[in-house]
């Protein structure tokens, strides 16, 4: 994990769990700050999720997310995706982004919910083209979407991610890919 040798590489004293999100390995009240940056989000039971992420933190402690947002940039490459490979019965990663969504998810067991909406920063030195093969190499979700198709459609996925690059780029030279990408902040105080 790349995370275990940043820590090393930077001699920081940290332990690294990998577990299921819709059942972590700790006992109840085991922590005063309870995050997730995009990634629960992504586990298939939601309902599931917000009931793990409240159990493992202490009552005052902190919960803190951040979700993309099914309107900014990472939701429409969602929807992208979607289109190709979405399974049955399972709700949209995206709605973790959703104010009313969290709001329900947590609902009397989370008080001083603070959600805001944040712009994060794609900054790449190459072209729209080159950063969808960077993403479906090293971003979870766009791995799997272009592993689980065939032939012709990872070239149609391909090219409807390119074009999604193209027309969201920012920058002037075309060897260098801006965009931004908008993300729901969550925190909020465990009752």
């Amino acid at each position: 994990m790349a995370a275990r040798g940043r820590a090393a590489s930077e001699g920081l004293d940290a332990r690294f769990d990998e577990g299921d999100a819709e059942a972590l390995p700790y006992a109840d009240a085991s922590f005063d700050v309870v995050a997730s940056i995009y990634g629960a989000m992504f586990a298939p039971r939601p309902e599931r999720v917000a009931a793990e992420l409240l159990r493992v933190c202490r009552p005052g402690g902190t919960i803190a997310m951040g979700n993309w947002t099914k309107e900014g940039f990472i939701g429409k490459m969602f929807k992208s995706f979607a289109r190709f490979i979405a399974p049955p019965g399972m709700p949209a990663p995206v709605l973790w982004g959703d104010e009313n969504v969290v709001r329900e998810r947590f609902g009397v067991d989370v008080s001083d919910l603070r959600l805001t909406r944040v712009s994060y920063r794609f900054d790449y030195p190459f072209a729209p083209a080159e950063v969808v093969e960077f993403f479906r190499k090293y971003y979870g979700p766009a791995t799997r979407a272009f592993a689980t198709l065939g032939e012709a459609d990872r070239a149609a996925l391909r090219a409807d991610l390119v074009d999604l690059w193209a027309s969201h780029n920012q920058a002037s030279d075309p060897a260098r890919t801006i965009v931004d990408a908008e993300y729901l902040e969550v925190v909020g105080v465990r009752a």
